[in-house]
């Protein structure tokens, strides 16, 4: 089993960081700092706990002149790399949030995310002043580094994971859209990936800005914007929104069902108990006079504890098909519970859906014991 996030910041990583501080600073006492970092309340602590809680005693032992501090953590930026320093840039929100530093928090976030990343950080930022903050990520934007074009985006995400959210930008997004002009067709996939993500938070309060600027960019032809907008309606996709379906080719299948012919589901047994692997077989035939573009998934209905149910889709396949061609394919399907899933006993409906078109269904019981 993998070892928990939190555990990257570990007795070991914390007495060698200490170190590297006293090393720039011999006034820092490293022993006191580890003694307050790894107090009482640490083993309990989670990953964004333990990151806040380094900020905030590195605070209190660094010297409380906040750009003398900051000065002490550059001395430290080379030696200091990787997702484990993400409380560079969190110091930078713990300690540099009132006006009067803003101009020194900004650069700092800037110069910390190359290394690490600063898209958490900055958040607290937007927060408080979101024109002035969009005004500095578009000039993030145009920066030569991708770490910092890529914060220009990162950071902006109306639903960042781990992030706190940004109401702001989820009821209006036209301000993210904006700052997204620049980075369409970024050379970085660093960057790239990011966009896309941003896009796809959008889709999810605002799916119709997003489908208009997908379509304007799709028109533009250029190989790293449509990866872009591929990637960043993969929400709208799977939900087989039809206006994205066409724009990415894909076959009507609801105005032409006949592109589909010998479609089945069927499973065996059709009962199993909570735990045991069920094997589902998905059988179709693909029939069209062209070629078709094709994405194939099965869904799960999953019964919930109130015996709802609730939609989960696999995907099987998704690329063009010929004419006449047919797939036969077996799948197993694990019901053990997952730390993301708990099954419950019910019946379990299972479809093939191609194009986002239930073509065939079947089901199956699942039983306590």
């Amino acid at each position: 089993m993998a070892e928990p996030l939190k555990d990257l910041y570990s007795a070991a990583f914390i007495r060698e960081f200490s170190e590297k501080v006293r090393n720039v600073h011999p006034p820092f006492s490293a022993q006191s700092f580890r003694e307050d970092v790894m107090n009482e309340e640490w083993d309990e602590m989670k990953l964004k706990e333990r990151i806040r809680h380094i900020s905030l005693t590195l605070g209190r032992h660094l010297p409380s002149d906040y750009q003398e501090a900051l000065n002490i953590l550059y001395q430290l930026e080379k030696d200091c790399e990787g997702f484990r320093y993400l409380f560079f840039p969190d110091f930078v929100e713990v300690h540099g949030l009132s006006k009067e530093n803003w101009a020194l928090s900004l650069e700092a976030l800037e110069r910390f995310t190359v290394r690490s990343s600063s898209e958490f950080a900055v958040r607290a930022f937007i927060l408080l002043e979101p024109v002035l903050m969009i005004a500095k990520m578009k000039e993030w934007a145009q920066n030569e580094n991708e770490h910092v074009r890529r914060l220009a985006s990162e950071g902006c995400r109306p639903r960042l994971p781990w992030g706190q959210s940004l109401p702001m930008f989820k009821a209006d997004p036209q301000p993210v859209l904006e700052l997204l002009e620049s980075l369409k067709n970024d050379p970085s996939l660093y960057v790239r990936k990011s966009v896309a993500n941003n896009l796809n938070d959008i889709a999810k309060d605002h799916p119709a800005a997003v489908i208009q600027i997908a379509k304007r960019w799709h028109e533009s032809g250029d190989d790293l914007t449509n990866w872009i907008i591929r990637r960043g309606c993969r929400s709208l996709v799977k939900q087989a929104n039809p206006e994205v379906l066409a724009m990415f080719g894909y076959a009507d299948v609801w105005s032409d069902p006949t592109m589909v012919a010998a479609a089945f589901i069927e499973n065996e047994p059709a009962s199993i108990k909570i735990g045991e692997t069920s094997e589902l077989h998905f059988g179709f035939q693909v029939e069209a006079i062209s070629t078709v573009k094709l994405r194939i998934e099965y869904a799960i209905d999953f019964v919930k504890a109130k015996q709802k149910t609730s939609r989960k889709l696999f995907l099987l396949a998704d690329r063009n098909f010929a004419a006449g061609e047919r797939v036969d394919r077996v799948k197993i399907h694990n019901w053990k519970d997952l730390t993301t899933r708990r099954h419950y006993g019910g019946l379990h409906k299972i479809s093939l859906l191609v194009n986002g078109v239930e073509v065939a269904e079947t089901n199956l019981t699942l039983t306590l014991s």
